[in-house]
């Protein structure tokens, strides 16, 4: 089974998890605004069984999103970068929603994602991504 691996930018956060993430998606909400400074997140998840942190510890912050669960953002507390998140939401329980520019194995990237969310507020300049699933929510 594959290990992958990944970390914050100051390396004192690391993690990993095996085998391949269960879904790939950009998400264009609000909140993942806000969380990247930029218009959208590239979150792979993975199974929280699956999921590991191998340094440090991050520190977490909780907030409602805009679909009404609880959003949770688990970040680097010495450069701030945000690893993942976890959410309250039926379809996101017992999942990491790992923020994938954080992978140390940056060709993970080039895989395609399955789905985009939250359409609706994605900024216009951006292009839909071909053959990929487009949702307005979750």
């Amino acid at each position: 089974m594959t290990t992958t691996t990944g970390s914050c930018l100051c390396n004192a956060c690391t993690y990993s998890y095996t085998g391949e993430p269960t879904l790939k998606a950009i998400c264009h909400c609000t909140s993942c605004h806000k969380i990247s400074g930029s218009s959208n997140t590239l979150n792979y998840t993975v199974p929280e069984t699956a999921f590991s942190v191998t340094k440090g510890s991050p520190k977490s912050f909780s907030t409602t999103h805009e679909s009404g669960m609880t959003l949770t953002v688990f970040f680097c507390p010495n450069c701030g970068s945000t690893l993942w998140k976890e959410a309250t939401a039926e379809n996101f329980k017992g999942l990491k929603v790992v923020q994938a520019g954080t992978l140390a194995d940056a060709s993970k990237l080039n895989q395609g994602v399955d789905v985009e969310f939250y359409t609706s507020t994605r900024a216009p300049w951006l292009m839909p991504q071909k053959d990929v699933a487009q949702r307005t929510e979750f």
